[in-house]
């Protein structure tokens, strides 16, 4: 199905403070099945994204994926959310994580990362030309830009 363009400047809204959290992964060149296995195998990102997807009240707004999904923009309402989801066995993500460092440890075949960035409310700028619903805005509200604005004045209005 070909996705629906917005034709124009927009630009995404989201009420309060959120959490941007960049996740990925760095597969062993040579030994790529080892590493899908290494990270999860059938209990990886994909698995956990579409629980996510299930179950809002977690609190995951919405992401993107590169093609290979080694390299995730996740957008969650709040770090506590994030944190809980991390840490609570009953969810999917604490036993794959405690078996991925008994599996590879310190050996450095395969490796993973993440980066979480706490968004304050209107502290955020976002534009989106002739594009279909993407990221922030796919995990808040899309809305038409103000014609003549830049992002300087568009941060300002958002922070007052």
């Amino acid at each position: 199905m070909k996705p629906v363009i917005n034709k124009g400047r927009w630009t995404a809204e989201i009420e309060g403070d959120f959490v941007v959290f960049l996740i990925g992964a760095r597969f062993e060149r040579w030994h790529p099945i080892r590493s899908i296995r290494d990270l999860g195998g059938n209990r990886s990102m994909g698995y956990m994204l579409k629980y996510l997807t299930e179950h809002p009240e977690k609190g995951l707004l919405g992401y993107e994926s590169n093609f290979f999904g080694t390299n995730v923009v996740q957008y969650w309402r709040s770090f506590e959310q994030l944190e809980a989801f991390a840490k609570d066995k009953d969810d999917p993500h604490l036993e794959p994580w405690r078996a991925f460092w008994k599996r590879v440890g310190t050996s450095g075949r395969s490796g993973i990362w993440h980066e979480t960035f706490l968004v304050r409310a209107g502290e955020y700028e976002a534009i989106y030309g002739n594009m279909p619903t993407y990221g922030l805005a796919k995990a808040s509200k899309v809305v038409t830009v103000a014609e003549g604005r830049s992002a300087r004045e568009r941060m300002r209005a958002a922070a007052k």
